[in-house]
């Protein structure tokens, strides 16, 4: 890192501005076909579509992950110079609102809202009344995960000057989004934890992607955790990463800290996807981290139990919002993730994770310095990008 850690500070030389892949590279190489070039603002920023839409400093957006992205992680990131999403389900309208204006009160800079578009036991997820507080507060990004959302929900979004991005697992899934008129796409690969339909690995699905949205900015989504795996996720044709596990280990994550002490001691391996979870939102299909209840019902979620179910412990739900710190009782299997205000067992909880990411998380760190330090460390790499071409920890492994 260089100067303060805000991500801002100008560089100690006067290294930038060139196509990046044009450094550093063997006269063989010369004649070898290029992919285009990244380029690099002054100040150490690496310019892409996706800064360039939006204004910020670095390409990167850490997840909207529902209970553990809530303003302070949002406000930490964008503060940082990347983009901190807001993961909104399965909150009510009116805690939405509460959370855009402690998000408005603690930054000037870009941020988004994370939404999943699905029904779930309590109803749908998402309604038009979400979208109206989006509307009304004048959000930046609206993300869409999971489903399409109703075309008229992208048109007023958009008419209003809020950018908005869907995620997808596959080319037929991004073709049917594109269609609604986006500004950007992201792109889920196996590899990425929480909520996942993805059978591609994650740069795989990038380069696929790249020349089925054109123009618009790629977001890579799955694996990536250090400089590394961002710069690999840039090299092959992302214009930004979208951040999920690591940022649970962050010191702003409204995450249970021993979840978060799990993510720093598990590997590659220690991940797995299953549809055991949730009552509340059956049959999901999760990437989560192997603890004792899914070592114990993976590859036979047919056979849990009907309810009644017995409890694991409890939560409080809407911490932070006016009459929310709702008490709730977890049932066995429950969707919903452990945050400082969960008692119980965690073995028995439902702990989102990428074993990709795990293998690079090492300790619990501010999230603003996880920004700067994964991308000037992606910086450095794409200035001489020899090694970014394989793709071993692209492998399905995590």
């Amino acid at each position: 890192m260089n100067g303060t850690n805000d991500g801002r500070s100008p560089p100690p030389g006067p290294r930038a501005g060139g196509e990046l892949e044009d450094e550093g590279c063997a006269p063989e190489e010369a004649a070898e076909p290029r992919r285009p070039p990244i380029h690099v603002l002054e100040g150490n920023t690496l310019r892409t579509r996706l800064t360039r839409s939006l204004g910020v400093h670095y390409p990167f957006v850490s997840a909207g992950m529902a209970f553990v992205a809530l303003p302070p992680l949002v406000i930490a990131v964008s503060e940082a110079g990347g983009v901190g999403m807001l993961g909104a389900a399965p909150e009510p309208a009116s805690a939405l609102r509460t959370r855009l204006r402690d998000i408005q009160a603690g930054t000037r800079r870009p941020y988004g809202v994370d939404f999943i578009i699905d029904r779930a036991r309590q109803g749908d997820l998402t309604t038009r009344e979400h979208v109206d507080a989006c509307l009304e507060a004048r959000v930046p990004v609206v993300a869409f995960h999971w489903n399409l959302p109703p075309s008229d929900w992208v048109r007023d979004l958009r008419a209003a000057g809020t950018k908005v991005w869907v995620q997808v697992g596959s080319v037929e899934a991004a073709r049917a989004a594109l269609a609604l008129g986006l500004d950007g796409v992201i792109a889920q690969g196996r590899q990425a934890g929480g909520h996942n339909r993805g059978t591609t690995p994650t740069l795989k699905l990038v380069r696929e992607l790249r020349g089925v949205v054109g123009e618009l900015p790629l977001l890579a989504a799955g694996g990536i955790a250090d400089g590394l795996s961002a710069a690999r996720a840039l090299f092959h044709g992302a214009d930004g990463v979208w951040v999920g596990t690591r940022m649970v280990a962050s010191v702003e994550a409204y995450a249970h800290p021993g979840y978060k002490q799990k993510l720093v001691e598990g590997d590659a391996r220690d991940s797995d996807f299953t549809t055991l979870f949730g009552p509340e939102w059956p049959d999901q299909r999760q990437r989560v981290l192997r603890n004792r209840v899914v070592r114990e019902w993976v590859g036979r979620e047919d056979r849990v139990p009907g309810t009644p179910l017995d409890t694991i412990g409890a939560t409080r739900l809407l911490p932070g919002v006016p009459d929310g710190d709702v008490p709730y009782t977890l049932p066995r299997f429950s969707a919903f993730v452990p945050t400082p205000d969960t008692t119980g067992d965690l073995e028995e909880m439902n702990l989102p994770a990428s074993g990709a990411s795990m293998a690079r998380i090492e300790s619990i760190l501010p999230a603003g310095q996880l920004v700067v330090e994964m991308m000037e460390g992606a910086h450095r790499l794409l200035a001489n990008p020899y090694e970014l071409e394989a793709d071993a920890d692209d492998a399905e492994r995590g």
